[in-house]
């Protein structure tokens, strides 16, 4: 057990059962103490009592002589709380001696659905889906980490009425020759010269429509050109995740066509239960609490007046699915803001029929927008959507540029491996370091800065480690080694070392990668204060320099998984 909170609050709230069950000891982090527990105060109101002597009373009912050196009452009763040097160096011991680096597996695991990337096919993955991407990816890693049975969905749009104007256009140019355009990864300009061309020929207009009937009636050759459009498209978007370095893959492509057999069943259904109501020739749900600016109740429809599926449609027969035939516990869907209503509506709807069970949790993991300078939805000089893809290139490019200018003494090959890790980390914890519900700016030299909370930083943080066991010609310390905890500088890196699992549970409570990242920025903040004014080679004994190189190591180690489970891969060397 590495996680000092939960050892201490553990004890607080063995004392406080002994006045009143159930109490939160309110521990939190402290700049007087390590921590300071704030729970006698609300129990003291409560119970009519002083909270000073309330607070003075847990203490001396909680067993804490063994964790901690200092313990007081302050204030009108907060309790402050000192680790002692020897509780904290057992602690990291333990942490050191363990390869998870004291974090434990879930005690009670989930199969857990993770919706999140979702482009669309014959479209190209523009800066809008870096977010949704870079967040499921880092929460794919982590509760994986953490034990849980994941499963990645990726909820392509190949569906709809556009693919009658798209295979058409495939059609018109040929098989051979759209492939080729396709393959290049230019499906932009594919969809936009089919566009055009539907535009301008009401010839055109009526063989896509024709098209898309064949298309949902299951004709084969139609599907067959259908297929195309799909895998080529799946092909480009395997190519910008490569770069990106996540973990999404061609068996994790579970596009809207997945559930569309499913549809008729869903308004089955729903009518069985009595909940779908006619509105203006559509089929709607109405689940209580969802009004207009009008304040009239707010429908979801299920089936449209033409006799058409839309999203709400897809997205009730997904949760059908993932609950009833993957047996998931809970759903994450890692999408932006602006569908919170619409999936707020689908997940009551749902629990409505019976598909969502209250043991089953379903999530929006909403986030907000990346800006350009002019805070203004990020766009090229022209006006256009940024591609994902060129972005990526260019983040690369900018990092060669930034090694180039500090002379990293590299050779070519490790040197374009370090350059594609930094800059594509960069982006990655540009992103990620921001708390998911807010906008952030995009900036290229604040994200490539090798000083801030920036990836490079805690890249170059992790190399610095490294390069003192080159030095010292160790390549690990021995395990058994406990580390000494007395110089203050020790001491605080040992604090923030023993962080790391909290930090890691406050991002999956609340699904933000935030959280972990300012940790690792914290940590490696702390470390460069330690190294700059503890000496680590040049220590005045064996043991002390042993300790030191312990702490040095553990931290690498923490940076390296802590950044792995964000998917930003470290440098040995920078």
């Amino acid at each position: 057990m590495a996680d000092t909170r939960a050892v201490v609050d553990a004890r607080l709230r063995t004392a406080f059962d002994t006045i009143e069950e159930g109490v939160d000891p309110v521990l939190r982090p402290s700049d007087r103490a390590d921590f300071q527990a704030n729970g006698a105060l609300g129990l003291a109101k409560r119970l009519g009592r002083n909270p000073r002597e309330l607070a003075e009373e847990v203490i001396a009912r909680a067993e804490l002589a063994d964790i901690c050196s200092v313990v007081e009452v302050s204030g009108p009763g907060f309790i402050n709380l000192t680790l002692a040097d020897g509780f904290l160096s057992a602690q990291v011991a333990v942490m050191a001696g363990d390869e998870r680096l004291g974090i434990e597996a879930a005690p009670d695991p989930s199969k857990i659905v993770i919706d999140y990337s979702a482009p669309n096919v014959a479209k190209e993955m523009h800066v809008g889906h870096l977010r949704g991407t870079v967040i499921g990816d880092a929460l794919t890693r982590t509760l994986a980490f953490a034990g849980h049975e994941v499963i990645r969905e990726n909820h392509v749009g190949d569906w709809g009425t556009p693919f009658g104007m798209l295979i058409e256009h495939l059609v018109d140019l040929g098989e051979e020759t759209a492939v080729a355009e396709l393959s290049v990864g230019d499906l932009d300009a594919f969809y936009r010269d089919a566009r055009t061309a539907y535009d301008a020929s009401p010839t055109l207009q009526e063989r896509s429509r024709n098209r898309v009937v064949l298309l949902q009636g299951g004709d084969e050759d139609t599907l067959r050109l259908w297929r195309v459009l799909v895998a080529e498209s799946v092909a480009y978007f395997n190519e910008v995740y490569g770069k990106l370095g996540v973990l999404l893959e061609d068996s994790d492509v579970v596009g809207e066509s997945s559930y569309n057999p499913m549809l008729d069943a869903v308004v089955e259904d729903l009518g069985e239960r009595g909940l779908l109501v006619e509105n203006d020739g559509a089929l709607c749900v109405f689940p209580p609490g969802f009004t207009n600016r009008e304040g009239e109740p707010l429908p979801l429809i299920v089936r449209k007046s033409d006799g058409g599926y839309g999203y709400a449609a897809t997205d009730l027969a997904a949760v059908r699915d993932r609950v009833g035939r993957l047996g998931a516990r809970r759903i994450l869907y890692v999408v932006g803001a602006p569908q919170a209503q619409h999936f707020e509506m689908v997940f009551a709807v749902a629990r409505m029929a019976g598909w969502l069970p209250d043991d089953v949790e379903a999530v929006h993991v909403s986030f907000a927008n990346v800006l350009g300078p002019d805070h203004k939805m990020l766009k090229t000089r022209s006006g256009s959507t940024i591609k994902l893809v060129e972005l990526l290139d260019e983040a690369v490019e900018r990092a060669e540029t930034a090694m180039a200018e500090r002379q990293v003494d590299l050779d070519p090959s490790e040197r374009a491996h370090v350059a594609r890790l930094l800059g594509i980390g960069a982006v990655k914890y540009a992103d990620l370091s921001t708390d998911r519900t807010r906008d952030y700016v995009f900036d290229w030299e604040r994200m490539l800065a090798f000083d801030g909370n920036t990836a490079p930083y805690l890249q170059y943080a992790h190399a610095r480690i490294r390069s003192i066991f080159r030095r010292s010609e160790i390549d690990h310390v021995d395990p058994a080694t406990v580390p000494v905890v007395t110089d203050p500088f020790e001491r605080a890196l040992t604090v923030a070392l023993l962080g790391f699992a909290p930090a890691l549970g406050a991002m999956l409570e609340t699904y933000s990668p935030s959280k972990l990242c300012a940790y690792l920025y914290d940590l490696a903040t702390t470390f460069t204060s330690f190294y700059e004014n503890t000496p680590v080679l040049r220590a005045p004994d064996e043991a002390t320099r042993n300790s030191r190189l312990l702490l040095a190591e553990l931290t690498a180690r923490v940076l390296a998984l802590g950044l792995s489970l964000l998917g930003i891969g470290v440098p040995d060397r920078m």
